[in-house]
């Protein structure tokens, strides 16, 4: 697949509408989950296909375990299902899957899915999948903090040579690319303690449509916006 643009390297995407687009079908909000699924297949192949760099999704935040049992056992099992059916596919494409977070919060069954999928990817060259599962950007920031204090503590480093490359070395994303874009679906226009550090300079695009109605040509149409962006880095 060929555009005639300059695509971002690295696309953050906060996957959000999924239970209000099944509020106005009349149906649960689990109903809105397996839509928000089925729509993250059609978005992974078109980044993949078109050859993007990195593509991260917000897929559960460290905030979503408050919500009822019942949709947080459901995500769960939605959870299990995509990486049992699409693992195949994404390796034969390719695509390298990474977690962004902490696994330790997960029923077993699920973190070891995930493990697995990472072990299985690891060596692709193709599209770096990052999926943000039990993240929070807050204690990304706090763990990377806590990561630079104790080597200052044991002399491993000085204060001094503390500075943005190191603290970018030691979050989740440090072989990834810069962020250039992040996208958010359904209308609201917030960052919701997503990549809050990676963000300082991305390009931040919010649609009104609700993450299941985000079709691959509206997901090609706003990265069309973003090439057609005067990006300045704080310069003129």
């Amino acid at each position: 697949m060929k555009v005639d643009f300059t695509l971002p390297k690295h696309i953050g995407i906060i996957m959000d509408g999924n239970g209000r687009w099944a509020k106005t079908r009349g149906k649960m909000r689990v109903f809105g989950h397996r839509a928000g699924m089925n729509r993250l297949k059609g978005i992974v192949k078109t980044a993949s296909d078109l050859g993007v760099s990195a593509l991260t999704l917000y897929a559960f935040s460290t905030e979503n375990w408050r919500r009822p049992k019942p949709e947080v056992d459901a995500l769960m099992s939605l959870l299990l299902e995509y990486f049992n059916n699409e693992i195949d596919e994404l390796h034969v494409n390719r695509v390298k899957i990474r977690h962004l977070g902490e696994l330790s919060g997960f029923p077993k069954n699920i973190s070891e899915v995930i493990s697995s999928a990472i072990e299985k990817t690891k060596a692709n060259t193709g599209l770096q999948l990052s999926i943000a599962l039990n993240y929070g950007s807050r204690l990304e920031i706090v763990s990377a903090v806590k990561s630079i204090a104790s080597d200052v503590k044991n002399n491993k480093i000085s204060i001094d040579e503390i500075d943005t490359e190191l603290i970018s070395n030691r979050l989740y994303t440090k072989d990834l690319p810069e962020l250039d874009l992040i996208i958010r679906t359904s209308g609201e226009q917030r960052l919701s303690n997503f990549l809050m550090y990676q963000a300082a300079y991305s390009e931040l695009v919010f649609v009104k449509e609700p993450w299941p109605d985000f079709s691959d040509d509206l997901f090609i149409q706003t990265l069309r916006e973003y090439s057609e962006r005067n990006r300045r880095f704080g310069g003129i």
